[in-house]
């Protein structure tokens, strides 16, 4: 059976990106050689790899998301981080969201668990 082990993120300055998710999101490197870059949340299986270069389509919505049991806690740490915030914690019939993005303007989900 076949599992997720990295999803690719374009960006513009890998060795920066990679920066951010370990100082703002607490990920950590799992492996840098060369232009290859991957990191993670700890103790996760999958990774993102960080891939520099060019948009073919315009930043935004990853598709990528996370879960938490408190969403708005979890959005008031990453705020005091220094993370931006596009959808501040919101509740929807379906369930409770905020949305932050990174350095390149990829965004991403939390969930509330």
């Amino acid at each position: 059976m076949m599992r997720l082990t990295t999803i690719a993120l374009v960006v513009s300055d890998a060795k920066k990106s990679a920066k951010w998710y370990t100082e703002k999101l607490g990920f950590e490197i799992r492996d840098h050689q060369g232009h290859w870059i991957t990191v993670a949340p700890k103790n996760e299986n999958v990774a993102f790899h960080l891939c520099e270069g060019y948009y073919p389509l315009e930043p935004g919505n990853s598709g990528i998301s996370f879960v938490s049991k408190d969403v708005k806690k979890e959005e008031q740490a990453l705020r005091k981080a220094g993370v931006d915030f596009t959808t501040p914690t919101t509740s929807e019939d379906w369930g409770t969201y905020a949305m932050f993005k990174d350095p390149d303007g990829n965004e991403f989900y939390i969930l509330e668990d």
